[in-house]
């Protein structure tokens, strides 16, 4: 970002724009959905098959950070800031499909955005795994 002032040129790096402008909740503490997340339907809600392909896609995606078992505490989530989720938890669990479908859409430093890399419906297969995942 560039911006003049008293005719000097002032450069105020985008990432440290970025980081400034973000809420304390974005950057690391709760991590919530907008509301309207909540209102997204799962489309392969109850499908057994979809769980199945799911559990595919989390060995090669997710388990790397997230754990086998989903508890968090994979190999390369150890030295992440914040951590990876325990989907195991109530408070995991307790939200909707539609958020947690949008939290890996959209992601979250350090977690990735998987709009672009998974397609829709695979993001929905993750969505019924992880359901799975509860204690």
């Amino acid at each position: 970002m560039k911006m003049k002032k008293n005719g000097f040129l002032i450069v105020i790096p985008t990432v440290l724009f970025t980081v400034m402008s973000m809420s304390v909740a974005q950057i690391g503490g709760d991590w919530k959905a907008p509301p309207e997340a909540d209102k997204i339907t799962n489309p392969l809600k109850g499908d057994a098959a979809s769980v199945d392909a799911g559990k595919k896609t989390f060995q090669q995606m997710c388990a790397i950070c997230h754990g086998n078992k989903g508890k968090g505490d994979g190999v390369a989530g150890a030295a992440l800031n914040p951590r990876p989720t325990d989907f195991s938890k109530s408070t995991f669990q307790e939200q909707t499909d539609g958020a947690i479908f949008w939290k890996m859409t959209e992601g979250r430093a350090p977690m990735a955005a998987y709009k672009d890399i998974l397609k829709e419906d695979q993001r929905w297969e993750l969505v019924n795994y992880i359901r799975t995942l509860k204690k």
